[in-house]
């Protein structure tokens, strides 16, 4: 199969990032790349400066809009409340603010200090909120009032190094945020970093130990350029485009795969406090006519238990681009058929991302594929050993250890990324099989595979072949420990609404992966489950099914 990419014109190539070099196509930065130039920097000249980049629908359903303009104002204002707190360049500010637009609006103020931005969920709990906070000893925070309230009265015993919470409708000697915001400003003088500088420090999600801090130089949202407008199809910058995405802006996924995008094209983010429920999810989505989402494969898979969501709802929904895990071939099916999207699935890891990855628009997606390796990146499969394997065969995915989408490294733990090296490539620890033309097929974590009996079993066919049975809404599976075979493999799966669980629908699902798959992947135990433990950043947590959840299931 030929390069989908040679047939793109060097101008073309040039406007995503990309030029063409005797080696192969390589992904391009100025070394003043900085995260405010490359996104609301760009439109603050006359012919955009009014348009929408905020479009925020309040908990009481009042819809407030904020212009490019008056997002820079604000983040002017609260850049210099920050500068009189003594922050500066390479300063760490903590922001907590969620889906609020406040959170868009710190990231800003935070590029003008020169500052780096440590982006904090809300789902964390206290003990996981301290952690991050203690680990890189973050002076200042940016909270709201519920998220704030439980741990007011334990500030100073759980989180000895902060100095300055700004919040709005402060009570308890906090700073005034909503002040902040509004602060009239001139002569502002910012210090934006460039391309190498620190910008973001983001939490892992902690699947192996404690969450570790994985710092960005603002040079990441440059080298993800190119991919980003590949997994949205090359209309990131239609006319009438409206981004949205439930994935947390603490996170990859929602910050530099959506909400940093849509700047960049100079189209306006939609936003809402609620949680993600596809009930809420769709009448939101018709309302503020969005068009490109960014969703995790787990959020498409809930959106599909609605069949014809067309018929249902008004929606001008166009792109969807996914990540994060594995998407099965079904889903895209619906999201292609029924949903009546481009559904354009990507890959990569926090610390090196972007990988491999697919765009409608140039090149046929084959269901249940990730995808092709995309430009400017080299992607290989390797042995236990480092040793390229043949097309075919599994094995890990890796990229070299200078991938322009890589991390600066772990915060304090140089140890941690060393334990990434093999040899000349950097590890991502997913195993995959190649085919012929170049298409990589995602078989689950080196830590997800399941050995039983002396089978090597990868989880994510299973899942996939589970949920092509029309019984299933969502499953995870997981290997448990059996003292004959090593390990036995468990399905944990939440029945359809109207479908009664029992074990004659166990042995009719074991039955279906047996005649799909092979005797040896059928599961062994099946578990019906109500809900599953999710990590933070969207995917089942397979960590927890293996150590036992929920408490008190049989088989």
């Amino acid at each position: 199969m030929t390069d989908p990419y040679d047939a793109l014109p060097d101008d073309r190539l040039a406007a995503l990032g990309l030029v063409r070099t005797p080696e192969g196509l390589r992904v391009t930065w100025p070394a003043d790349a900085n995260i405010h130039a490359m996104t609301l920097g760009r439109h603050l000249g006359p012919g955009s400066r009014d348009r929408t980049a905020l479009i925020f629908e309040r908990p009481d359903g009042a819809v407030e809009r904020q212009s490019f303009a008056e997002v820079d104002r604000a983040a002017t204002g609260l850049a210099a409340s920050l500068r009189d707190l003594g922050v500066g360049r390479g300063d760490l500010v903590g922001l907590h603010t969620g889906f609020h637009p406040d959170t868009a609006v710190a990231h800003m103020a935070v590029c003008k200090l020169g500052a780096v931005a440590v982006t904090l969920s809300q789902l964390y709990g206290p003990d996981a909120l301290a952690h991050a906070m203690n680990d890189c000893r973050c002076p200042v925070l940016l909270t709201d009032g519920a998220a704030w309230a439980p741990l007011r009265g334990e500030r100073a015993a759980l989180l000895p190094h902060l100095r300055h919470v700004l919040l709005r409708e402060p009570e308890g000697g906090e700073i005034d945020l909503d002040a902040a915001l509004a602060r009239e400003v001139s002569g502002f003088v910012p210090q934006y970093g460039g391309a190498d500088d620190p910008a973001l420090l983001m939490y892992t999600s902690g699947s192996t130990g404690r969450p570790k801090g994985i710092l960005y130089g603002h040079r990441v949202l440059a080298s993800y350029r190119p991919s980003i407008n590949l997994f949205f199809d090359l209309r990131l910058d239609d006319d009438d485009a409206v981004f949205w995405s439930p994935s947390d802006w603490a996170w990859v996924g929602g910050l530099l795969d959506m909400l940093f995008p849509a700047w960049m094209a100079g189209r306006p983010v939609a936003t809402t406090l609620d949680r993600f429920a596809p009930d809420r999810a769709y009448p939101f989505l018709a309302r503020h006519r969005v068009t490109h989402a960014f969703l995790a494969p787990t959020a498409i898979k809930r959106l599909a238990q609605e069949p014809s969501p067309r018929e249902r709802y008004d929606l001008a929904l166009r792109v969807i681009c996914t990540g994060g895990e594995a998407l099965a071939a079904e889903t895209l099916d619906w999201a292609e058929a029924r949903l009546g999207v481009v559904c354009n699935e990507f890959y990569g890891m926090t610390e090196v991302n972007h990988l491999i990855g697919n765009c409608a628009a140039l090149f046929p997606r084959r269901p249940g594929s990730m995808g092709r390796a995309y430009p400017g990146h080299v992607v290989a499969l390797v042995d236990d050993e480092g040793h390229e394997v043949p097309d075919g065969t599994p094995g890990e995915i890796v990229t070299p250890q200078d991938a322009p989408t890589r991390f600066l490294g772990y915060l304090g733990a140089p140890d941690k990324e060393a334990e990434m090296r093999l040899g000349p490539w950097l590890r991502t620890r997913d195993l995959a099989v190649r085919d012929a033309d170049g298409y990589f097929w995602h078989k689950g974590r080196g830590d997800d595979l399941i050995k039983s009996s002396g089978f090597r079993i990868g989880p994510t066919e299973i899942e996939d072949s589970l949920l092509a049975h029309p019984a299933v809404a969502e499953c995870g599976v997981v290997g448990l420990p059996d003292p004959d075979r090593g390990q036995v493999v468990a399905a944990f799966v939440r029945a359809r609404a109207g479908v009664e669980p029992g074990e004659g629908l166990a042995d009719e699902l074991r039955a279906h992966v047996r005649s799909r798959l092979a005797p040896y992947k059928a599961p062994r135990v099946v578990r019906f489950v109500e809900d599953f433990p999710m990590t933070s950043s969207g995917k089942i947590n397979r960590r927890a099914l293996r150590e036992g959840w929920p408490p008190g299931a049989g088989a």
